[in-house]
Order: structure tokens, then C-alpha cells, then sequence
């Protein structure tokens, strides 16, 4: 690999087509967690129901599940940029419907703009992986992808913090407002993007047209077909057994364990957020310099340390102790994440990334499903402390799979 890549300063300052990308990513991901603040806030001021609450975890988690063949297909059947900006104006006017909840706060309506919201979402997301190959030089490839995985964990930690303090000052109004404002800036941001060809694929002369759902399967079978796509899907299952668990837990923790109350769920969620942010730099880092192997055994080790340090987590009688293993689980899933996706980006066929991409999507909301639900009710029968160890270990079982794949050969470079 070169040694001559990019620098993340250097890629904002020269390419203004991934700044352009970069600027919409961060405005219009602060933007979502003003929305989910100002949503779970309003349920537990105005209904205080925890069943509530769990129906619009579930009614945002399972239409991100569905929307993701339909966005693989479309992405990669249509112009990527126009559908993005789509998106992102659905969006805005979805957001914008919930100021109708504040004074007459209708379940319904909650759980119906939860869904259209996230099913609205993997059309960006999955079109932003996609077009990173094309709006960005190889030489510059790695360090976009470095920085678009780093901003999400970034607008994590400072939107949690701005969705708080803007709810609580302005109310409840100007924080819908406010989200949907980001997505309206979000669309002129990526309409301003422009390359040679522009951002449809090029499809054979000779290709006959096929239906979608054939068009989906292909893409699953591409995927089937490549081992390491198939060890990538493993780890994602194993990150979101424990993932989906852990949005139970911190509240759990922050609250039943550790008795620190709303700042103890925060500090647990903002020390997640700086492991984060250090893994990101960590991955970009080692990634620059890493060949095939050496990545497959960084993967291996990141993994561990990732599994073990949520287990050690799950345990520690001392709070302090228990924020700073949370941030050492986060790092090593961040430098996991970064090469992931950096292979991803490599390897991966353009005229299949959005399907590939929304697919690893919807097998991450689909698996967090299952998670949220066991550990909610698992939560009813043991205590907090059992629960994290059981997700830690699916952490570090994934990792123990990944390096015997790799140690008996079946993890080939593609």
C-alpha cells in the first residue's frame, strides 16, 4: 500500500466534492440526535411508559431492516447522488412532523414518523459508502473512509451533548425544527457534488434488465461467494448481539448498578463515544501501513480486546474502572470498523457497493433487533452484570472464529 496517502486535513482542504459529503454527514447526523433527545424525552415527560419507549426503538430498528434491499437495488440501478438527496428532503419533512407530537403526544404518530424516518435513512448511508470510490483518488480512499466512520462517532458524543442542552433551552419545538433544517442543509450539500459520468452506474450495453428482487439475490450471492465479505457479516453479527444489548445496558448500568442516575448513562455513553474516536484514530493510522495479513491479525486483537474489556466491564465493582474498560471495548470495535470498511471499499465491485453496503446495514439493525429484545427480557430474569458478560463473550467467540478462519486459509484476500 502507499506510503504517500492522504492526509485528513489535506482531503478536506483539496477534494470539495468529499468536503462537500463530509459537511452534510456531520450537520445532518448532529441533526438526528436532536431528534432522538427531543423524542425519548417527550415519551417518558408526557406517557412515562417504558412500552412506549421500546415500540419506538423497534418501529425505527425494523423499517432500517426492510428499506435496506430496496435502497442496495435502487443505488445501484439509479443516479446515487440524486437519491441521496431525496432522501435527505423525505427526511426533513418527516422531521419536521413531529412538532405535532409536543402538545398531543400520539403513539401512533410517533412510531409512524420513527419508521419513515429510518427507513428513509439506509438511501443516504449506504449511497454515501458507495460513492466514496468515486468522489475520492485511491490515494485518498483510505483516509475518507477514515474520516466519514470517525465524524458518526464524533457527532455521537457532541450531538448527544447539543440535542440535551437545545431541548432543554429551547424546547422541544426548535429541536424538531432544528433536525429537520440539517437535512434540508444535508441535500444542498450533496447536490453540490459533481464528478465526470456523474453517479449512476454503468450498466453493460448488452445487460438485460432484471427485477429487483433478482437484482438483491445477485448481490447476496456475490457476498456468499466472497470468504471475507462472509467473515465481515460474521463480525457483524457479533458486534450487534452485544450492540443492540448495550443500549439497554448503559442505562442499566448507569442506572441500577452504579446509581449515578441520567449523568451516569451520559458519562457511560461518553466514555463509549471517546474509545471510539480514539479507534478511528488508531485504525486510520495502522491502516495506512498494514498489508493483508497484518490487517486479518489487527482484526483478530482488536476484536479480543473488544470482547474482553466489555466482559471486564460488565464486572467491575468500580465505577471509574467501568468507564475507562467501556472506552478500551469501544477502540478496539473502532479499529475493526475502520478496516472493515476499508476493505470493503477496496474490493467491492461498483456496480454492486450500494447493495453490499445495505445489506451489511440491514444485517446490523436485524441482529440489534433480536438483541434489544433479549436483553430486555433477559433484564426481567438476572441483573445487568450477567447480561453484559453473556454480550461480552459473543464478542470475544467472534473474534476466536475470525482468527481460526483465518489461520486454516479461509480467509483469502479477494
Amino acid at each position: 500500500m502507499k506510503q504517500s496517502m492522504t492526509t485528513l486535513r489535506a482531503l478536506l482542504r483539496q477534494n470539495p466534492n468529499y468536503r462537500y459529503t463530509w459537511m452534510a454527514q456531520v450537520v445532518s447526523e448532529i441533526g438526528d440526535y436532536f431528534n432522538n433527545i427531543a423524542v425519548f424525552a417527550l415519551v417518558m415527560e408526557k406517557s412515562g411508559s417504558g412500552l412506549v419507549v421500546t415500540g419506538v426503538m423497534l418501529a425505527r430498528a425494523i423499517p432500517a431492516v426492510l428499506a435496506g434491499p430496496v435502497a442496495g437495488v435502487l443505488l445501484d440501478r439509479l443516479d446515487r447522488k440524486r437519491i441521496m438527496v431525496v432522501s435527505d428532503l423525505a427526511r426533513a419533512l418527516l422531521a419536521l412532523g413531529f412538532v405535532l407530537t409536543i402538545h398531543q403526544p400520539r403513539p401512533w404518530l410517533l412510531y409512524t414518523l420513527s419508521a419513515g424516518l429510518m427507513f428513509a435513512s439506509p438511501f443516504f448511508t449506504a449511497g454515501r459508502a458507495a460513492i466514496l470510490p468515486t468522489i475520492a483518488t485511491p490515494d485518498e480512499l483510505h483516509a475518507a473512509n477514515s474520516l466519514t466512520q470517525t465524524t458518526q462517532w464524533a457527532t455521537l458524543t457532541a450531538g448527544t451533548l447539543l440535542a440535551g442542552y437545545t431541548a432543554a433551552w429551547l424546547g422541544y419545538h426548535w429541536a424538531f425544527v432544528l433536525n429537520s433544517l440539517s437535512f434540508v442543509f444535508s441535500a444542498w450539500a450533496i447536490w453540490q457534488i459533481s464528478v465526470p459520468g456523474g453517479f449512476r452506474v454503468k450498466r453493460e450495453p448488452t445487460a438485460l434488465p432484471t427485477r429487483p428482487w433478482n437484482e438483491y439475490r445477485a448481490g447476496l450471492a456475490y457476498m456468499g461467494s466472497v470468504p471475507l465479505m462472509m467473515g465481515m457479516a460474521m463480525i457483524t453479527v457479533g458486534w450487534s448481539l452485544g450492540g443492540g444489548a448495550a443500549q439497554i445496558l448503559f442505562a442499566l448500568f448507569g442506572e441500577q448498578v452504579f446509581h449515578r442516575g441520567p449523568s451516569g448513562i451520559g458519562s457511560i455513553w461518553g466514555f463509549a463515544g471517546i474509545g471510539l474516536l480514539i479507534g478511528g484514530a488508531i485504525g486510520h493510522l495502522t491502516g495506512r501501513r498494514l498489508n493483508f495479513a497484518g490487517y486479518k491479525r489487527t482484526v483478530t486483537v482488536s476484536y479480543l480486546l473488544h470482547g474482553a474489556a466489555y466482559m471486564l466491564f460488565s464486572q467491575a465493582e468500580s465505577y471509574a474502572a467501568a468507564l475507562l474498560l467501556m472506552m478500551f471495548s469501544r477502540v478496539g470495535m473502532a479499529v475493526v470498523s475502520v478496516l472493515n470498511n476499508a476493505q470493503l471499499l477496496r474490493h467491492t465491485p461498483n456496480h454492486l457497493r450500494g447493495r453490499v453496503f445495505s445489506t451489511m446495514e440491514s444485517i446490523r439493525w436485524s441482529v440489534m433487533i433480536v438483541s434489544m429484545a433479549a436483553a430486555g427480557i433477559a433484564s426481567q430474569y438476572v441483573g445487568p452484570r450477567t447480561i453484559g458478560l453473556v454480550a461480552g463473550a459473543f464478542g470475544s467467540l467472534t473474534a476466536v472464529v475470525w482468527a481460526w478462519m483465518d489461520w486454516s486459509g479461509r480467509l483469502p484476500e479477494p
